[in-house]
């Protein structure tokens, strides 16, 4: 079938009865950048040197900041030098964002109301990132990365820059290279970074080892009330937001906050002399988000002044380079010649029980001595 005036066919999911009104036809567009004509060869990009994304990242250039934290997460050796080299050029640019943790189970809403909360933040005249972690999945290695779609009306603004990145496997709800990312957003001069973690459960404490402001958000009628007493994430939260405080659901949130609290005081108070708070909020209606980041002003401006914030940065630094080491370590171990040639050995016979595994691995450790 086709229409007066068009030589193109309708497609084929256009409805049989549809008459001329229905707007929907089969067009000649316009080929994307990058993409090659037939026939032609395919335009690559310039590839940057270290210099290039120094500058880049630090006049706030959002295509190579991009570029840069892809630069940070590549495996390749050659790239780790270089994105080690630019860490060290750009260290002195970081330390003056807010940096803010938020996790939360699965459908607590955590995207849609780090979209509310950071428009707000924007609409305040500040600049905001936003480092979402997607879980990658165990059977095939790969993550769906759609924060961006789901955080539609953030993405368009100006003063937002949102980067997903896949988990790869890493516990704790964030991926492997979250820090160095959130450095490289520092040092493009935005005034908070969000942490958004994969949101499992109560393993996610890793974000807490990085931010400085950690946020559980939370639902009711999801058990999420009986986790206070729990020593888990809940005992590390510097905040709890009961999520959805909108409409018929609004009577058991407030309840939930009322658990929420009487809970709390069963917990361990920090030693900075803040009190955690439960909070009720919408991010469908906005209600509740403004009083959020009030209450995170407000935690800022208690443990600059006592010297908490300082401290805890501190211990960080000093968690982090502990877990470089291990992880380097681990490198090293499964690249070692003689570990990879014995390996498969005694995976097969601790498999087949012909072996138990504690010898086997004090075994392969032992080669590292020889």
């Amino acid at each position: 079938m086709t229409h007066e005036g068009c030589p193109q066919p309708r497609p084929d999911w256009v409805p049989e009865e549809a008459g001329g009104a229905f707007a929907t036809w089969v067009v000649q567009g316009t080929r994307p950048a990058g993409v090659a004509q037939p026939g032609r060869a395919v335009a690559r990009r310039r590839t940057l040197r270290l210099e290039d994304y120094a500058a880049g990242v630090l006049a706030r250039d959002p295509v190579i900041l991009g570029r840069a934290i892809t630069l940070i997460e590549s495996n390749a050796p050659a790239h780790q030098v270089q994105a080690q080299e630019l860490l060290v050029r750009l260290l002195p640019h970081t330390g003056r964002s807010r940096r803010v943790g938020i996790t939360g189970i699965p459908g607590a809403g955590k995207s849609t109301f780090i979209e509310a909360f950071g428009c707000h933040l924007t609409d305040a005249g500040l600049r905001v990132a936003v480092l979402a972690i997607d879980p990658t999945s165990t059977v095939n290695g790969g993550s769906i990365l759609g924060d961006k779609v789901r955080m539609e009306k953030l993405c368009r603004r100006p003063a937002a820059f949102i980067r997903p990145s896949p988990s790869g496997g890493t516990l704790g709800g964030v991926a492997r290279k979250t820090r160095e990312a959130l450095l490289l957003c520092e040092a493009a001069g935005f005034d908070v970074v969000i942490v958004e973690t994969v949101g499992a459960g109560q393993n996610e404490v890793t974000v807490r080892t990085m931010v400085d402001f950690f946020l559980v958000l939370m639902i009711a009628g999801a058990g999420d009330e009986l986790q206070g007493i729990k020593k888990g994430v809940i005992e590390l939260a510097d905040a709890l937001v009961i999520n959805k405080a909108d409409g018929d659901n609004r009577p058991r949130a407030a309840a939930a906050q009322a658990e929420m609290s009487r809970a709390l005081h069963y917990l361990h108070r920090p030693p900075d002399g803040w009190t955690t708070p439960a909070l009720l909020a919408s991010a469908i209606t906005g209600e509740g988000v403004p009083e959020v980041w009030r209450m995170t002003k407000d935690f800022f401006k208690l443990t600059q002044a006592s010297g908490a914030l300082t401290a805890r940065r501190q211990a960080q630094a000093v968690e982090w380079l502990h877990a470089l080491i291990v992880e380097s370590l681990r490198n090293r171990f499964y690249s070692t010649p003689a570990i990879r040639t014995r390996l498969s050995a005694m995976e097969r016979a601790v498999a087949e029980g012909r072996l138990p595994v504690f010898t086997a691995a004090t075994e392969l450790l032992q080669l590292i001595d020889k």
